[in-house]
């Protein structure tokens, strides 16, 4: 703990660093894991075998897949990106497909019944009825991209996962130290602050 409290602005600045990234990572994944969970929603089979390859992909080391992703892109955020997002399709995509199932069917029927389109029950009954499912998602994605977007120390991406680097090549438990309860507490703040939104969202 001695190098967090000697170097709090460094530490700091590897955890807005380490943020930046998971945010970026969690709304790519999102853009591809709602438009797809919305479509897989309405297709049973589909959505089995998606979601089958997706938990798989899920199972991966995520050593073993950095290391492919480095060899086919190179070292710096890219292959971590890249892990960060695939890894969270199957959390996010279950839990769109799950919150868009479990909209009540009596209000389905109501849009149907006012004239709207598609589109306009998609986006003003269906997604609103299942945003709370789908945050919760989102919060449980987002926590495990903290965690793993620290193995980016490893490929040059930056972040809380430098300092643990740096510790392990040199052998200093400080800044291993330093930088993995950086990630707890940065995992922690942004959990809480999901939970609250999706209170929010429950109780709207």
């Amino acid at each position: 703990m001695s190098y967090l409290f000697a170097h709090p602005l460094h530490v700091a600045a590897l955890g807005a660093a380490h943020l930046a990234l998971v945010a970026t990572a969690l709304a790519a994944a999102l853009a591809i894991a709602l438009p797809l969970g919305l479509v897989l929603a309405r297709r049973e089979h589909a959505s089995n075998l998606v979601l089958g390859v997706l938990g798989a992909i899920y199972t991966i080391p995520s050593l073993a897949l950095l290391a492919v992703l480095v060899e086919l892109i190179g070292l710096g955020s890219a292959p971590i990106f890249v892990a960060l997002v695939a890894y969270a399709q199957f959390v996010l995509v279950r839990n769109v497909i799950a919150g868009v199932r479990g909209v009540d069917p009596a209000q389905r029927d109501a849009a149907l019944g006012m004239g709207m389109s598609a589109v306009q029950r998609t986006w003003r009954v269906i997604v609103p009825q299942a945003l709370p499912v789908v945050v919760g998602g989102v919060r449980v994605a987002a926590v495990a991209m903290v965690a793993l977007a620290t193995l980016g120390g490893y490929v040059g991406a930056g972040g809380l996962g430098s300092l643990i680097f740096i510790g392990f090549t040199i052998h200093h438990t400080d800044e291993i130290v330093a930088g993995s309860v950086a990630a707890c507490a940065l995992a922690i703040a942004i959990d809480g602050s999901l939970r609250l939104l999706e209170r929010l969202v429950r109780v709207n």
